[in-house]
């Protein structure tokens, strides 16, 4: 990735990446050219003044257009990454285990055409929404059984959890 807007830790890979369909900006775009061609329709038929209103629904469109292009998704061996925004920048990282539950949806034209939407609800959290991805089964799919690697690792060695029980023995000796 050219532009690093997450942090890797050791040994972390990248298992997918992608962002929403341009597509999704279709709506905003529409609203923007809708109020150009509005300005200058009231422009030549009330006051040219009125063609200024032309520049908000150009301002508009290109609005959505980085708003879907900078929107960005990722999930990698440790994490899953949402990262969006046109002037500031907001990011948000769910570590693996914290994942509780996944789910897709596809509209009708999504079915057809092969996006959707995947929703991750997050222990202690929002759910975190990956929107007009590609293939959103399969990528449901992957976090899924990413999320299945990373709940079964118990932190600490054999030796330390030893040297707990030994300790708790103690504890319990001396208590009696």
């Amino acid at each position: 990735m050219a532009d690093r807007w997450w942090f890797q830790h050791e040994g972390e890979t990248v298992v997918w990446e992608g962002r929403p369909r341009r597509s999704a900006a279709l709506g905003g775009v529409m609203g923007g050219v809708l109020l150009t061609v509005l300005a200058l329709v009231a422009a030549a038929i009330v006051d040219p003044r009125l063609a200024v209103g032309g520049l908000f629904g150009l301002g508009l469109s290109g609005w959505q257009l980085l708003r879907v292009h900078n929107t960005r998704y990722l999930l990698t061996s440790r994490a899953l990454w949402a990262k969006r925004g046109v002037v500031g920048c907001t990011v948000r990282r769910v570590g693996l285990p914290q994942v509780q539950n996944t789910a897709y949806s596809q509209s009708i034209t999504g079915g057809m055409v092969g996006y959707g939407t995947v929703t991750v609800e997050v222990a202690g959290g929002a759910d975190l929404v990956f929107r007009r991805i590609d293939d959103p089964e399969a990528v449901r799919r992957l976090i899924t059984q990413q999320t299945a690697g990373a709940s079964t690792e118990i932190p600490g060695t054999i030796a330390q959890w030893r040297a707990v029980r030994s300790l708790v023995r103690d504890i319990s000796a001396a208590v009696e």
